[in-house]
C-alpha cells in the first residue's frame, strides 16, 4: 500500500524520534489544523498518552483570540500539567509541520515554562 506524502513525514520524524529515546524522556507530538491545535506527551515504551493539551476544551473554545495565542495557552497549559507530574525532559516531534508559525510559537512557550528538549 502506497502512502501519502503527509504520512510518509509523519512516519519519518516519529519514528527517528522513537528509535533515539531513552527511558528518561518522552515524546510531544503535536496535531494542528486550521483552526485548533493540541499535544499529547506520549510513553513510547509503554504505548500509553501520558497528558494532552488541546484548544478544543470548553474554557478556550469561548474565548476570542488569533491562533497563535492560542497555541501559547495551550502551550503553558501542558507545561503545567507536566511539572505537577514532575516530567521536565521530552522530545519535540512536530510531525508534518514545520518549525514556523504557531509551531514555533507552542515550542517557545514550553521553552520558557521549563520544558527541556
Amino acid at each position: 500500500m502506497k502512502l501519502q506524502t503527509s504520512q510518509r513525514k509523519k512516519f519519518r520524524v516519529s519514528n527517528k524520534l522513537k528509535k533515539v529515546s531513552p527511558v528518561g524522556r518522552f515524546r510531544l507530538s503535536i496535531f494542528r489544523s486550521s483552526k485548533n491545535i493540541s499535544a499529547q506527551i506520549i510513553d513510547d515504551k509503554k504505548n500509553i498518552t501520558l497528558l494532552s493539551a488541546s484548544s478544543v476544551e470548553k474554557d478556550l473554545k469561548t474565548s476570542k483570540t488569533n491562533k497563535s495565542e492560542v497555541s501559547k495557552i495551550v502551550a503553558e497549559r501542558l507545561a503545567k500539567k507536566a511539572q505537577d507530574k514532575k516530567i521536565t525532559k521530552i522530545y519535540f516531534d512536530r510531525g508534518i509541520y514545520k518549525y514556523h508559525g504557531r509551531i514555533k510559537v507552542f515550542a517557545e512557550t514550553l521553552r520558557k515554562n521549563g520544558m527541556e528538549f
